[in-house]
């Protein structure tokens, strides 16, 4: 039976639950093309079994914060999925932090373990820096899904390279994120 990933491209186009923005970059677009090339890798391995949370770049989901969060995971509870995976960018007011992290409700968990394997993976391709794997209970989308979920921060927007990298390369990280599903799962 193939692996069920729901490809959650953090934030909506504008308006409520929009996402960051730096160097001439919005987050909610550099994810929507990372999320939408790794859908097709996904897709075209019979061992996945690929859903995207924006199937389209002006897909909007939910009317506020709260119902964008609640929808998301709704739809990945509902399927069922076997992990959420949640891409996004990282900020910061300075434009130096730089790097890859995965964001997971509690450490030691299979959560955990796929967010080492898709860091790693990530920092290997683009050669960012590996900021870990990090415990954050109180996201709603890893507090309230059913399955292991993992928050991609896949690099800052905030710093001018990684959000070249993120605009120029966006199937560099799909094919990082792919590889690294791959290896933790085995297939």
């Amino acid at each position: 039976m193939a692996i069920r990933v729901y490809i959650d491209q953090g934030h909506n186009p504008s308006g409520p639950n929009a996402g960051a923005e730096g160097n001439g970059y919005r987050e909610q677009d550099l994810v929507y093309e990372i999320g939408q090339r790794l859908y097709t890798l996904l897709s075209r391995d019979p061992a996945f079994e690929a859903r995207l949370s924006r199937p389209t770049p002006d897909t909007y989901i939910g009317t506020s914060n709260a119902s964008s969060l609640r929808e998301r995971v709704d739809a990945a509870n509902s399927w069922p999925a076997d992990l959420f995976l949640s891409l996004h960018t990282n900020g910061s007011v300075s434009p130096t932090p730089s790097g890859v992290e995965g964001l997971v409700y509690a450490l030691g968990t299979k959560a955990a373990d796929i967010a080492a394997d898709l860091v790693s993976s990530v920092v290997r391709a683009t050669g960012l820096e590996d900021r870990g794997v990090k415990a954050r209970p109180g996201l709603y989308v890893l507090r309230k899904t059913t399955m292991p979920a993992v928050l991609m921060e896949l690099g800052f927007v905030s710093n001018p390279g990684d959000a070249e990298l993120m605009a120029n390369r966006p199937g560099l990280f799909a094919e990082a994120l792919y590889r690294g599903l791959k290896t933790y799962y085995g297939v």
